[in-house]
């Protein structure tokens, strides 16, 4: 099957992954690390481009990048190119150390961007490798908790705005959020349209606006539906979707909507779809999304009924 063509536009934003050829660690040594990063340094002053995160492991890297002027495939062939070079002339050896074809999938930056960031800084707590991503040195997390005196390597005002106007809350904020560990699986994250985007039709629409490749287009597929959602939720809280749609301003039933909406997003689905299924206004799933942190427990507890690994007794 032939390989798709990238959709590379100014301002797209991607999820990168390079993976070592045939699976070979790429990086051996603490200098070979700092070697990349400082490359990944040099072509950001060169080419302009924005990076929202960034995670090293041993065999592999994830990249958050936003491009300007320059396409993706031109940054990304500067990078690796570099660095292969320095590894094979350090370790001397030849040929491909990284996977011919990266992947790099075109995302909503507005619904994805603080999920995939989770999702990354994560990456080494899934692995076993440390229990908390402050932890792992190689990552873009210090950026972000951390004071910074001038602009570093990751662009991190946009994300940290996200939390707070005021830095020193919104670094203690994206703290809290980066060390919950409710998020999207990594089956959902891949679940892409057309093998290369990660977003709704409507963001779909906006892609074949500006760029000129065929896209198929065909519905992105959920984990779990919001009806799964809700009979977990009917399971743990005894209350029926009527009584989640009804105006009862019930103490018990308000949490219960309030952890629909935590899961729910963080499964994926857009404000207004929650809104649309439980029948409130979009604000109110706002108003639920600020729950997030006093509700952590009951969204691990819905999660994991979901993901079968818990059973309730009623």
């Amino acid at each position: 099957m032939a390989r798709k063509p990238r959709i590379e536009f100014n301002g797209a934003f991607y999820h990168v992954i390079t993976r070592g050829n045939q699976q070979q660690k790429t990086f051996k040594e603490r200098d070979d690390f700092q070697k990349y990063m400082e490359i990944l340094s040099s072509y950001k002053q060169k080419y302009n481009f924005l990076v929202y995160a960034h995670i090293l492991m041993s065999n592999h890297v994830h990249l958050l990048i936003e491009t300007v002027q320059t396409p993706l495939s031109k940054i990304l062939q500067g990078i690796n190119q570099s660095y292969t070079m320095y590894f094979n002339r350090k370790y001397k050896t030849s040929g491909h150390l990284f996977q011919g074809r990266y992947k790099a999938i075109l995302c909503d930056r507005d619904e994805y961007l603080l999920v995939l960031i989770k999702y990354i800084h994560h990456n080494p707590v899934r692995a076993k490798m440390v229990e908390r991503p402050d932890e792992y040195e190689w990552s873009s997390y210090r950026h972000y908790v951390q004071r910074q005196e001038q602009a570093g390597i990751v662009d991190t005002e946009h994300v940290l705005r996200m939390f707070s106007e005021d830095k020193t809350t919104a670094r203690k904020l994206f703290r809290a959020y980066i060390s919950e560990r409710a998020g999207m699986t990594g089956d959902e994250i891949y679940r892409t349209v057309d093998q290369r985007i990660l977003g709704d039709e409507e963001f779909i629409e906006k892609v074949k606006e500006k760029s000129n490749g065929n896209i198929n287009s065909g519905k992105r597929p959920w984990q779990y539906s919001l009806n799964t959602i809700m009979g977990v939720i009917e399971i743990a809280y005894g209350v029926s979707l009527k009584e989640i749609r009804s105006p009862s301003k019930d103490r018990a039933l308000t949490k219960a909507k309030t952890v629909l909406s935590l899961v729910a997003r963080e499964y994926g689905y857009k404000n207004k779809e929650i809104a649309d299924f439980i029948q409130k206004d979009p604000v109110v799933i706002t108003r639920h999304l600020k729950e997030r942190a006093n509700l952590q427990k009951d969204m691990e507890k819905v999660m994991g009924l979901l993901n079968g690994k818990l059973i309730v007794n009623k």
